[in-house]
């Protein structure tokens, strides 16, 4: 389902090249719930920024579904990742004048329009109760008519989870999803995030600095210095 090869990425740091990222080489199965780990500034937001098809790689190439992101041009960039890519972050990136029910309609909406830009009844019907019945997923159906600033940050994020597998998504990067929860609420995002991967057969890619919620991976991916210093199956047992 991903493939990255030979992936570096280069910034510009007070005139002198700062290597992010080195060479990095991984493949991560269709279905897969993959974590990323590693001290503070080994790479890990940049890594999934490039394999969220985010940023271009200075060197190397992503390959998502079998398209090679490299390829694209942004305009196409941006519908694949419409399509195909869901994201949650550690900030839950809400829109402040929308309600829960009308933050989980925005992706549906960017992919449910004819081509004159208008929505058809039927389709906006359709489209209202699949965002309904994704807050009722995430427990959040008799809150779906407030506004961000009247949910707690665990009830944001678990908006964020639902306007994230919104479209179907066949992959979601998650970057740090419990970093702004307390340790009881991270726990519950975490299970949810679990839940929604196995029941809707979604690869998972997420950065933490959780133990706890990385120990549920599939699969842990460590970096250090900008490179994959171990890939560790999840311990059974």
């Amino acid at each position: 389902m991903i493939e990255a090869h030979g992936l570096t990425r280069t910034f510009s740091s007070g005139g002198r090249p700062l290597e992010v990222l080195r060479s990095v080489e991984l493949e991560i199965s269709a279905g897969e719930f993959v974590a990323v780990a590693g001290p503070s500034g080994s790479g890990k937001t940049t890594l999934l920024g490039l394999l969220a098809g985010l940023d271009r790689p200075t060197a190397g190439r992503v390959i998502i579904d079998g398209q090679d992101l490299d390829a694209l041009t942004e305009d196409e960039r941006a519908r694949f990742r419409v399509n195909r890519i869901g994201f949650v972050f550690q900030t839950f990136h809400l829109l402040p004048a929308l309600t829960a029910l009308e933050n989980v309609l925005v992706p549906l909406e960017l992919t449910g329009r004819a081509a004159d830009g208008r929505r058809t009844d039927s389709g906006q019907r359709a489209a209202s109760k699949r965002a309904s019945a994704l807050l009722d997923r995430v427990g959040l159906g008799d809150r779906a008519h407030h506004y961000p600033v009247q949910l707690s940050g665990g009830e944001r994020q678990r908006v964020s989870l639902a306007r994230a597998f919104a479209n179907r998504p066949r992959i979601l990067f998650a970057d740090e999803p419990t970093g702004n929860l307390d340790r009881e609420t991270g726990a519950r995002v975490a299970a949810l995030l679990e839940r929604l991967n196995r029941d809707a057969g979604t690869t998972l890619v997420l950065v933490t600095h959780d133990g706890e919620l990385a120990g549920r991976a599939d699969r842990i991916l460590r970096l250090e210095g900008g490179r994959i210093v171990e890939k560790a199956p999840r311990a059974v047992g």
